[in-house]
């Protein structure tokens, strides 16, 4: 029996190869392509932003907080020093002296003095002359005043440098009795006693109100009279008052009891 085979034909190098002309193809693409322009070397996105660095980044962030603001910080002086102290009379040049007068003259002496300074070329030596005064609730008719008195009647306070020539000026001033001091010595004034008689302006401006001190007329454990009211011509003891409100309490015996009652100023009279 005979088997036909088939013989294979052996495939060419040239078989392999793909068909069509790749090298005019390619040619034609890289005809087709356009030239890159500037532009399209560019990289595409904000390449700014992400090579910002890490510091200024945070910076940012910090700027974009709300700033809070301290109030006590803007109130407060810029220096941070504190508030300068008020003069103090005692600290001025000098020292301070009594003077006494006669009393109820206080204003002429002063005049007087001033006028023998000047004319004696003294104002080197004699400074101030200050009468003190002082604010005083009065009460009349039921009424509350305010009213400036003289702290010291019939003296006067005398700042100077003491010698010999100005000694004798003040001394020999009408209406002026002598020095005050021991043994007939002038006595100058301490810090204190100063202090307490010639408070700075920025010392009286704290207080609000100035406070001032009341003459009524009577105080507390005094024996006063009613004068008007359910209780008029009963007596009795004053054992509060208030001078805001203007009254006071008196403890009046009633059927044989004490009892406060509370009455206006003008409502009472002193025994």
């Amino acid at each position: 029996m005979s088997t036909t085979e088939e013989t294979e034909t052996p495939m060419a190098a040239a078989d392999l190869l793909p068909t069509g002309n790749l090298v005019d193809s390619g040619a034609e693409a890289a005809d087709n392509v356009a030239e890159p322009t500037p532009a399209d070397l560019l990289p595409v996105g904000n390449l700014v932003d992400e090579a910002q660095p890490a510091e200024e980044a945070a910076a940012d962030d910090q700027a974009t907080e709300v700033e809070v603001i301290d109030e006590e910080a803007l109130l407060a002086p810029d220096d941070g020093e504190p508030a300068p102290k008020p003069e103090s009379a005692y600290d001025r040049p000098g020292n301070w002296y009594v003077v006494h007068t006669q009393s109820g003259y206080e204003n002429k002496v002063r005049k007087n003095l001033d006028a023998r300074t000047a004319s004696m070329n003294l104002e080197d030596r004699i400074l101030e002359i200050v009468i003190p005064m002082e604010d005083v609730v009065e009460f009349r008719n039921g009424k509350k005043v305010t009213v400036a008195k003289k702290m010291f009647p019939g003296y006067l306070l005398v700042r100077c440098y003491l010698d010999d020539a100005s000694w004798a000026a003040i001394r020999d001033t009408p209406g002026i009795v002598n020095f005050v001091g021991a043994g007939g010595k002038p006595s100058r004034l301490g810090r204190r006693e100063v202090e307490t008689f010639l408070p700075s302006a920025d010392e009286t401006a704290a207080e609000a109100p100035v406070k001032a001190k009341a003459r009524l007329g009577f105080d507390t454990g005094d024996t006063v009279r009613v004068k008007e009211g359910p209780f008029a011509d009963f007596s009795g003891e004053i054992i509060e008052i208030n001078v805001d409100q203007l009254k006071v309490k008196v403890l009046v015996n009633i059927f044989g009891r004490e009892t406060p009652v509370e009455l206006e100023f003008s409502q009472v009279a002193q025994l």
